[in-house]
Parts: structure tokens; C-alpha cells; sequence
């Protein structure tokens, strides 16, 4: 199998707007480079002057250069069969396609973005742009921000990758979507203009019916993952009939997760009930034991008949919090199901555990503190709204929780904190609260650490 590894050069802005000023491709078997093509494209527009101190190219420079047509049998071939890499693949990958598509061609190559496979291959860093991620790794650019010295250095960094990881690498090539299996009523154009941001998205049948509901932090390439072929029928059944697609954005993925649940109650989608499988299938839940105390412990919900203090996605998930939750208010390990014994738990002998797993603590003490846990998943009636990113940079986002209840969630204009907290209600689209909704806020904010709460 070989690798492309492109840079391109533009004349700024997004991929409908902007033209190719410089690409560079490397070809690559996954050892080292075994073939180059590079060359300056003449835009047809002239270059900005920001792009021009930030690359060094001119309209003097591109004047004399081919135009992209003149390039594009030639990029084509040199692609054939190829899996197409570039650092931060969506940005080059989507200016290529788009101008291929200028020509009448659909260009589409299985693709792997360097920049989420180092965050995998090699994790911890502070930063994995591609000057940074370099200069970690030792890898020399010679021309920053000029197609050739780009590409080169993501090609030294892609050799570093396949090396670490040569089989986990495969993971993260994205195939591409076939025409040929999807609704031919399906407007694949439309699809390379849904952007990769957190919302919700809605799929219909060509009888203009509501046939599933989705939602994702990056929605283009969820729905990507949709339209390729599906590993179970029921998934391949519904790929087939998915000729029309709509979109929210939702800034936030709080509010995504919250307004699929919502959506998907109250309007039913075919495919989401043949789909239906419960996303948070364990529990944590309580009982008391004969002593007097309060037992914690964990259980998958469909085997029992109350409702759970909180609902986790796998059992993992489940113990690893309460294995925090321990820590924080000194809780004991056998009392919540993590440490199986007849006698004192591990954290006794090191002095974290009071010692209520051997009645060296009375079940009143402790069961004030297993309450004051209990509690504060209820948020102690508290009233707060949870800010985070807009929809576009001039709004942001809120989620409004009122005596420890979700009451709804909007978006409110860049500047309205300038508002006293009480005010910003009228941002604020009302809703119900359920079940489902309060484990998605509870599991949001155990999973978000820098969330942004104003209380009120």
C-alpha cells in the first residue's frame, strides 16, 4: 500500500473561496519517500497580501505557473491507488476536491489526517501543529508554510508513525463514500459543505420522512461514517434510503447530546427504535446492608426494577468513578463494590478508609458522607448555567439547570454577560427534564473538567 503525503498552498479563506497557489506531493510505501511531484499553480485571482508575508508567494511568482486544469491529469495519476495524508487532511483534501470539482470531476481517495493519529501514536503532547509537533520530534522544516517544506516534514513525521505503530495506523484511514451504494437522489455536492463541528443531524427517506437521528462533536465525519459501507444490515438497509440530509450546529456537545435525546422522544425515527439500544446500560445504585451502612455498587439497569443513582456507558466507565468518587469522599472500597473481601479494605491498611468495612466507623458517620455524594449528583437544588462555545464566534451557548433540574438551553450574543444572570432566561429554550437528559448532564460534567458554571 502507498501514501501521498500533500501540502497545499492557497489563497486563503475556505475551500469554496480560496485557489491553489502551491501543492506538494510525496509519495511514500510506508519506509520512506519513493516519489515527488511539486509545482506553483497560477490561482487566476490575486493573492492576498497577508497570505503573501505568510508564504512568501506573489502574483509575480504564480504569474508564469500552470493553472490548476493543467496540473490536475497529472495529480490524478500520481495519486491512483493511493492513500491520501496531509496534516490536518480536511483542510488540503477538501481545497483539492473542491477544485477538481470546478472541472467536473468527483476526486475522492481514502484519507489519514496526521494530526488525530499523533495525538494517538504519540500522546501527551501540548501541541500537535506541525511546527511544534517538529520541533519535538527533531524534524527539520526547510520553507515553513511553503508546500514543499510542509509536506516533507509531515512526510519525515508520517515515516515516524508508521514505524511506532504500523497496524494501529490503519485505523484511522478514513475511507471514502461510494456513489454507487448510496441513493442516487442523494446530493453528494452538499455533503462537502456540512461542516465538522458539534450538532445534530437528521436523515430522510425519499418520501421526505424523518428515518434517523444523530448527533457528534464533528458531524461530517460521523455522517461520512454513515454513508460507507455498514458493518450490520439494519445500518446498510438505512445507508440505502438516506436520500436527503439536514443539520443544526449546537456549539456545544452538552447541547447535542441533549438535543438528540430530546428530538429523537418526541419525533421517532424509524431507525432509531430498530437501532435502539440503550446507551447507558449500567448502573450505580444503593442499598443497605444489615450493619446500617450504605452499600454502593454497580449492575446493568435491565435487571433491575428501580431506577439508578447514575447511568454509565460501560462497566469500566462505572468503576473508574467510583474509584474517584472513593478518593474524594472518603468512601470504602468494599462498601462500593470495588474491593471483594471478608475483612478491612486495601484502603483501611493505608489509612484512606475509615474502617466502616470492618465497623471501625459508625454507619451514621459513614453514611454521611455517602450521602453528601449522593447529594451533589442532584446538584443540592442548586441553580447554574453551564456556558461554552456558540454556534459561530459571536454567540455562545448555554445550558440552564434550576434547583438542581435541567430547564433548557440556547445561545445567547457574544456580550451577554454584560447581563446580570438573572436575564439571560430569555436566551433559553424551555424543556423537560427526564432521566435520560440528567444522565447526559451528570456524565458531561464527570467527563469535562473545565467546564464553565455561573451560579445564580
Amino acid at each position: 500500500m502507498n501514501y501521498v503525503i500533500v501540502d497545499i498552498e492557497t489563497t486563503g479563506g475556505s475551500p469554496k473561496a480560496s485557489k491553489i497557489t502551491e501543492i506538494a506531493i510525496y509519495k511514500h510505501d510506508g519506509t520512506t519517500i519513493i516519489g515527488e511531484f511539486s509545482s506553483l499553480v497560477n490561482p487566476e485571482m490575486k493573492i492576498p497580501e497577508f497570505i503573501v508575508r505568510l508564504t512568501g508567494i506573489s502574483d509575480s511568482m504564480v504569474a508564469s505557473a500552470p493553472k490548476f486544469y493543467e496540473l490536475a491529469k497529472e495529480i490524478i495519476e500520481f495519486t491512483e491507488g493511493c492513500i491520501f495524508v496531509a496534516h490536518n487532511v480536511g483542510f488540503d483534501y477538501g481545497i483539492l476536491r473542491h477544485e477538481f470539482r470546478t472541472l467536473g470531476y468527483d476526486y475522492r481517495r481514502p484519507h489519514l489526517c496526521t494530526v488525530r493519529t499523533s495525538r494517538y501514536v504519540i500522546p501527551g503532547l501540548e501541541s500537535y501543529s506541525l511546527g511544534k509537533l517538529s520541533r519535538n520530534l527533531g524534524i527539520e522544516i526547510v520553507g515553513r508554510h511553503r508546500a514543499g517544506g510542509d509536506a516533507l516534514a509531515t512526510a519525515h513525521l508520517f515515516t515516524l508513525l508508521f514505524e511506532k505503530d504500523p497496524d494501529n495506523l490503519q485505523k484511522f484511514i478514513q475511507q471514502e463514500v461510494n456513489p454507487k451504494i448510496l441513493h442516487p437522489n442523494l446530493d453528494l455536492e452538499n455533503l462537502d459543505e456540512i461542516p465538522n463541528k458539534p450538532g445534530v443531524y437528521k436523515f430522510f427517506n425519499d418520501l421526505n420522512q424523518l428515518i434517523y437521528i444523530g448527533k457528534s462533536k464533528h458531524i461530517k465525519n460521523r455522517i461520512d461514517q454513515h454513508l460507507r459501507n455498514s458493518k450490520t444490515k439494519k445500518g446498510t438497509q438505512m445507508m440505502a434510503e438516506i436520500s436527503r440530509i439536514e443539520y443544526d450546529l449546537t456549539g456545544s456537545e452538552l447541547i447535542a447530546l441533549l438535543s438528540e435525546s430530546q428530538l429523537i422522544k418526541s419525533l421517532q425515527p424509524s431507525y432509531n427504535q430498530k437501532l435502539k439500544k440503550s446507551k447507558f446500560p449500567y448502573g450505580l445504585f444503593d442499598r443497605v446492608d444489615e450493619k446500617g451502612y450504605i452499600q454502593l455498587y454497580i449492575a446493568l439497569t435491565s435487571k433491575k426494577a428501580e431506577n439508578p443513582i447514575l447511568r454509565f456507558s460501560t462497566k469500566k466507565e462505572a468503576s473508574t468513578y467510583i474509584d474517584k468518587m472513593c478518593e474524594k469522599y472518603t468512601l470504602c472500597q468494599k462498601l462500593c463494590d470495588l474491593y471483594p473481601t471478608q475483612s478491612a479494605c486495601f484502603h483501611y491498611s493505608i489509612k484512606k478508609c475509615s474502617g466502616a468495612c470492618i465497623q471501625a466507623e459508625s454507619a451514621t458517620d459513614y453514611n454521611e458522607r455517602v450521602q453528601s455524594f449522593i447529594n451533589n449528583l442532584s446538584f443540592n437544588g442548586e441553580s447554574f448555567y453551564i456556558v461554552d462555545k456558540g454556534r459561530h464566534k459571536s454567540e455562545k451557548s448555554l445550558v440552564l439547570v434550576e434547583r438542581g433540574s435541567i430547564s433548557g438551553f440556547g445561545f445567547a450574543p457574544y456580550h451577554f454577560q454584560g447581563l446580570a444572570p438573572e436575564n439571560w432566561k430569555q436566551f433559553i429554550d424551555l424543556v423537560s427534564e427526564d432521566r435520560d437528559a440528567r444522565t447526559i448532564l451528570n456524565q458531561h460534567l464527570r467527563r469535562t473538567e473545565r467546564n464553565e458554571i455561573i451560579h445564580f
